[in-house]
């Protein structure tokens, strides 16, 4: 289970961290590219697969 949480939480983080350079106009080749929504919710994203990884990394084994 604890491993489960983290993967969710790395594959969140890496899905913001491609959301946000596809906003800041890094990435081309998408209608997500150059737009302000994702350069703002890219980082949002990220920030939240990386609390949810570092839950899953602090849960105690049982």
């Amino acid at each position: 289970m604890r491993a489960a949480i983290i993967g969710v939480g790395v594959v969140v983080a890496l899905f913001g961290l491609l959301f946000t350079l596809q906003g800041v106009g890094m990435v081309g080749g998408s209608p997500m590219s150059n737009t302000t929504t994702w350069s703002v919710l890219g980082p949002l994203i990220l920030l939240g697969g990386l609390v949810v990884a570092v839950i899953g990394w602090r849960i105690r084994r049982s």
